[in-house]
């Protein structure tokens, strides 16, 4: 994380002066604007799917830096009042467009796995994080494979430590799972197999046995 030069971050997409912009608030993040890092960072997430797996890491290299510099945290407040912004009005993007709603799930879940407080997940992060799991959860977002594979993704990579944050919540969100199954317009088989999945995965508690990952990537393969 020292070498934060920007050129192994994946901003190649930005136009020059944005990645000036970017490089700047990595290194000395008191000489740039930091709400303005922060709208441009959340933007590119909701456009970028691959941009919003990496933001995270770019965030807390900001945040990092931030506090070696001055001791503040401006730019984690920034970020998340810029997040919640977003998350009000989530149910109206997701209608507009299903992928710009997926790459905001990733793009929170990401920050989540990545700014802590005292190695602990932010708190103001987690019922955000929730209820965004819980509505790829619903019936209608488990007929869109879209959908379902950013809700494994996520689980897959936050599950265990979200889990820890609210076992009632993460236990609610299985029964949706669960629930799945049942329904008169079933998800698809592709869909059905990746809930099986992490189902499989969290009962192994958050793990999965060499013989399942083998059979459930073949049949993914195939």
């Amino acid at each position: 994380m020292e070498n934060s030069t920007g050129e192994e971050y994946k901003i190649q997409s930005f136009d020059a002066d944005t990645q000036k912009l970017l490089k700047m608030a990595l290194k000395e993040p008191a000489s740039v604007d930091l709400e303005k890092v922060a709208s441009v960072i959340v933007e590119q997430s909701m456009k970028d799917l691959v941009f919003s797996k990496e933001a995270g890491r770019i965030c807390y290299t900001i945040v990092q830096a931030e506090n070696k510099q001055s001791g503040n945290s401006n730019f984690r407040r920034c970020v998340l009042n810029r997040l919640q912004q977003e998350f009000l009005v989530k149910e109206q993007i997701r209608e507009n467009s299903v992928n710009a709603w997926v790459c905001l799930v990733t793009f929170i879940c990401n920050v989540f796995d990545y700014l802590k407080v005292n190695n602990m997940p932010m708190m103001a992060l987690v019922n955000p994080v929730y209820d965004c799991l819980m509505r790829l959860a619903q019936p209608d977002a488990l007929q869109n494979e879209e959908e379902v594979d950013c809700l494994v993704q996520q689980l897959h990579r936050i599950g265990e430590q979200l889990q820890k944050t609210s076992t009632q919540r993460m236990d609610d969100l299985f029964c949706l799972l669960r629930d799945g199954f049942l329904l008169q317009e079933r998800p698809s088989s592709l869909s059905r197999l990746l809930l099986l999945e992490i189902i499989e995965f969290r009962a192994g508690g958050w793990k999965m046995s060499d013989s399942a990952q083998k059979y459930y990537y073949s049949e993914v393969v195939d």
